[in-house]
């Protein structure tokens, strides 16, 4: 069977990352696995669910027209740090 079309998820970027921790049910852990195995059937690369966890809430989050409606308003700030130069790049006093 080929799922390379259904899935919402391509392949994964490699992207630095920060660690969140939260906790869900465990009826979505469990969807969380299968959706890994799928992509991992798909795509030819086994991979973690915390590894997708980030790119399905960015997924979600793009094409949430409430949520980009209101980011013209006021930028993340995910996004601002991410154009904003390292801590330890920024001239000392």
């Amino acid at each position: 069977m080929n799922t390379t079309k259904k899935l919402r998820l391509g392949p994964l970027p490699k992207l630095e990352s920060t660690k969140l921790t939260f906790a869900c049910p465990v009826s979505l852990k469990q969807d969380l696995d299968r959706y890994a195995a799928l992509h991992a059937q798909a795509y030819g690369e086994a991979v973690d669910v915390t590894t997708l966890i980030p790119h399905m809430l960015e997924a979600f989050m793009a094409g949430d027209r409430g949520f980009r409606r209101g980011a013209h308003a006021t930028q993340s700030p995910g996004r601002a740090a991410a154009t904003s130069p390292p801590v330890d790049s920024l001239p000392r006093p």
